[in-house]
Parts: structure tokens; C-alpha cells; sequence
């Protein structure tokens, strides 16, 4: 089973499929945290600034752990690019 390192690093699906993904150390940081705290079922609180891979970093462990998520944005324009945008690149990405 691939593990978050692999799906966002230099060599993975997500670099592969989507024009301009670069891997990112922070991003591959948090979603280490979010696989680990979605194992452990604990909560987790997470600040990041703009450009870190936010998205990308909690989608990619979610996905993994066939768990059910609720996933909060700050607008409707965020919200929407997740849901029509990055959840299918993510999901498709993952998939291949």
C-alpha cells in the first residue's frame, strides 16, 4: 500500500498527473500528521501558511484511510475548487 510519502513526493502519482505539482517538505510533514492522527483517531490542529499544500496535504491521508471526513473552508470559492477540483485530481490521481 503506497503511504502519503510516496503519493506526494518527486516521483509520485500526484507529480505525475498534475502539471506544476511540486513536492513540498511541509506538506509531506502535515500529512504525515493527518494519517497519524486519523489512525490514532485523535484530533489534530494544524496552522500553515499560504502556498504550504494544505489541501492536498489533508485530502491524500483522508482518502487513504477510507475514513468518512468533514472538511471546513473559509469560503465558497474554496469550498467549491475542493469539491469540483481538487478532490477528483486527488481521488484520480490516487486511483491510477
Amino acid at each position: 500500500m503506497r503511504d502519503v510519502d510516496d503519493i506526494l513526493g518527486a516521483d509520485g502519482p500526484l507529480a505525475r498527473s498534475l502539471p506544476g505539482f511540486a513536492p513540498r517538505a511541509e506538506q509531506i510533514e502535515m500529512a504525515r500528521c493527518v494519517a497519524d492522527a486519523l489512525r490514532r483517531l485523535e484530533p489534530l490542529v494544524i496552522e500553515a501558511g499560504t502556498g504550504t499544500g494544505k489541501t492536498f496535504a489533508y485530502l491524500v491521508p483522508v482518502l487513504l484511510s477510507g475514513r468518512h471526513a468533514i472538511i471546513s473552508t473559509g469560503t465558497r470559492t474554496l469550498q467549491d475548487q475542493l469539491y469540483h477540483r481538487d478532490l477528483p485530481a486527488v481521488s484520480a490521481a490516487i486511483v491510477r
